[in-house]
């Protein structure tokens, strides 16, 4: 399972009706969810996981635009490796209109 969430570090608050998108390896989008009142994602849904590399695409720029904010990065992706896909992988995204980091989550 793929989960992840999206904290608005310059608010410090959660970042809703964000645009996430799930890829294979390939560059085959899995699927597309937006993000709660609680800026999460809590599972992409019946996906069949298998080894290998997938990405994350954070569409920020109209979360930011919404807020009135500049931001210099319009999308944030995040590409990693899944080994065991028995596993939960929940990957957070910390934003503002200038930075954006992220960690593996459990």
């Amino acid at each position: 399972m793929i989960s992840t969430h999206i904290l608005d570090t310059h608010l410090g608050k959660p970042a809703t009706d964000v645009v996430v998108r799930l890829f294979s390896e390939d560059g085959r989008l899995i699927r597309e969810a937006k993000t709660n009142t609680d800026g999460r994602v809590s599972d992409f849904g019946m996906v069949d996981l298998k080894t290998g590399i997938y990405s994350l695409e954070f569409f920020t720029s109209a979360y930011f635009e919404n807020l009135g904010l500049e931001t210099f990065f319009p999308k944030a992706v995040i590409h990693f490796y899944i080994k065991d896909a028995s596993q939960h992988f929940h990957i957070p995204l910390l934003i503002s209109p200038f930075a954006y980091s992220t960690y593996r989550g459990s």
